[in-house]
């Protein structure tokens, strides 16, 4: 089952003592019929009343039941919703976004994760219950540009008293270690959130004077963020200004190293010149998850990220042939210093250097590709960390420059 709504700030719309009345989407209740279960959609349901108003354009409500009663007969009477409504198998999840990138928080019903580190919780999610993944992140729940996180409210971190909560990302092909557009969504939901049950520690979360902000740390599998979330008089995310994090320590492990690829595994794009052996200048840089990072002229595209002869087939071939040819041939670069839970490739990381901001000469354009072909759809967070690093590392920005 899924029940949706989306919050609309409407002062009309307000019930006394009982929040928001959802905008009806369609007088019409639909059901469908599949193999042998119905899928319900609910015209309308209540809003907490604890969101504050302007937050309200913001937060997507949704619950998705595991199980689902099989019915004899395909009914729109109201037994129908009441047999779905009394399962107990239902997950809630809370949808936001940063810039275009989605995050869909799990706030209820997601199964206790087994193991006393958060990295062996993030192996028995993927070993044992993938299915709710998959079920939260492709369709028809979701896309193949969703992402989740899956919030932990006991971790070694959180029982040290060293983090606030813990959290578990993961999108379209699996689990991530490291997201700072998730991170900023979370930031901004955990301090509008006041549910005890949800956020132990929510109450300990402290105002600073000096930034107008609340600090919170969070637990990822990468290791600890430190997250600052500007806050209005009232003590609310203030959706004005702008949430920023520091992340785990950031590193590059290969700088401009020559990758020499066979005519047979090359890409399209590049096949277009006539060698039997291409060199790709890349470097590899880690900011919480390992990034392969190459310019658009390397790939065999001479015309730039943004001309209209670039297609975005052509970068999305070249980057699931770059990462697997990576994978193959030079795994070693994404080896993690102390943690082989965290050794792996996550994305390609397309850049062009010659696309300048208005304001800012050290800008470049980008594109990131993840996972089973996912675009972000956000400046990126931790790829944004593995590119300073890298930059840094390289000489073309000192420290605290931007």
């Amino acid at each position: 089952m899924v029940e949706g709504w989306w919050a609309r700030a409407n002062a009309s719309r307000y019930q006394g003592g009982g929040g928001l009345m959802a905008r009806r989407r369609d007088p019409r209740v639909a059901a469908m019929k599949i193999s042998h279960q119905v899928l319900v959609f609910s015209p309308s349901l209540r809003l907490p009343s604890t969101l504050p108003p302007e937050k309200l354009n913001v937060y997507r409500f949704t619950e998705h039941a595991l199980k689902i009663p099989k019915l004899d007969h395909l009914s729109l009477s109201m037994d129908v919703f009441e047999a779905i409504a009394s399962t107990e198998n239902l997950i809630r999840v809370v949808d936001m976004h940063t810039s275009g990138e989605p995050t869909r928080i799990i706030v209820s019903g997601y199964p206790n994760l087994k193991g006393d580190t958060l990295l062996e919780k993030r192996r028995y999610a993927i070993d044992c219950h993938d299915d709710i993944r998959k079920l939260l992140m492709l369709e028809p729940r979701g896309h193949d540009g969703m992402y989740g996180a899956i919030l932990i409210q006991e971790t070694e971190l959180t029982k040290a008293g060293e983090a606030d909560i813990g959290v578990l990302f993961c999108h379209n092909e699996g689990y991530s270690t490291m997201c700072g557009h998730a991170t900023i969504a979370l930031g901004r939901f955990l301090v509008d959130t006041h549910d005890l049950k949800l956020f132990p520690s929510r109450n300990s979360l402290l105002h600073s004077p000096n930034t107008d902000a609340i600090e919170l740390r969070l637990h990822a599998p990468c290791g600890l963020i430190r997250v600052s979330v500007p806050t209005t008089a009232e003590g609310r995310a203030d959706a004005t200004k702008p949430v920023s994090f520091i992340s785990v320590p950031s590193f590059p492990t290969a700088i401009q190293i020559d990758l020499h690829v066979p005519k047979e595994l090359a890409w399209p794009r590049l096949t277009n010149i006539e060698q039997d052996n291409y060199i790709i200048p890349v470097s590899v840089s880690y900011g919480g998850a390992f990034y392969i990072i190459v310019s658009a002229q390397s790939l065999g595209v001479p015309n730039r990220l943004c001309d209209a002869s670039s297609k975005l087939q052509d970068f999305s071939n070249a980057a699931e042939k770059l990462e697997a040819f990576m994978n193959n041939n030079h795994r070693e670069l994404f080896t993690h210093p102390t943690e082989k839970d965290l050794s792996f490739c996550y994305g390609v990381m397309i850049v062009d250097s010659t696309l300048k901001s208005n304001d800012d000469s050290n800008s470049e354009a980008g594109i990131c590709f993840f996972a089973q072909g996912q675009i972000d759809r956000s400046p990126t967070g931790s790829c944004v960390s593995a590119r300073v690093a890298l930059v840094v590392e390289e000489g073309k920005l000192g420290m605290n420059e931007w």
